[in-house]
């Protein structure tokens, strides 16, 4: 095999597995899409099922500002539950003395009464 065939080739592989990419993209921005009804979700579908090169085309001519905000939607929205994840897990930031002590001072003031105040020191101390 000639090194030209060889590297035509290879060059039709990734351009195979970039199409692939693109089609599997579409077929989830399609699925994902909310403001897209049964029909028409359908309608995508077949169209890029029936005629794949031209519905892929028409599908990122139509669609594809709306499939880039709403990637953007995502990963922002996944950001904003990794931080409330990671801010659950880690705490208030404060060490168990210093929620012991301002519950001390709750139950001094009056504002929590001794039971109170032995379940909320039972809860910080685990």
């Amino acid at each position: 095999m000639p090194i030209l065939d060889l590297f035509f080739s290879i060059i039709w592989f990734f351009l195979f597995v970039a199409w692939i990419s693109l089609v599997i993209s579409v077929f989830v921005d399609i699925f994902r899409s909310e403001d897209l009804s049964g029909w028409g979700k359908a309608g995508w579908t077949a169209l890029v099922l029936l005629v794949p090169l031209i519905g892929v085309l028409i599908y990122l001519i139509a669609r594809g500002d709306k499939m880039q905000q709403r990637k953007i939607d995502d990963v922002a929205a996944s950001d904003r539950a990794a931080q409330q994840y990671i801010q659950s897990v880690a705490g208030s930031g404060q060490s168990a003395a210093d929620e012991i002590s301002k519950l001390g001072q709750l139950r001094d003031d009056g504002s929590i009464t001794d039971a109170e105040y032995q379940s909320a020191k039972a809860k910080v101390l685990g």
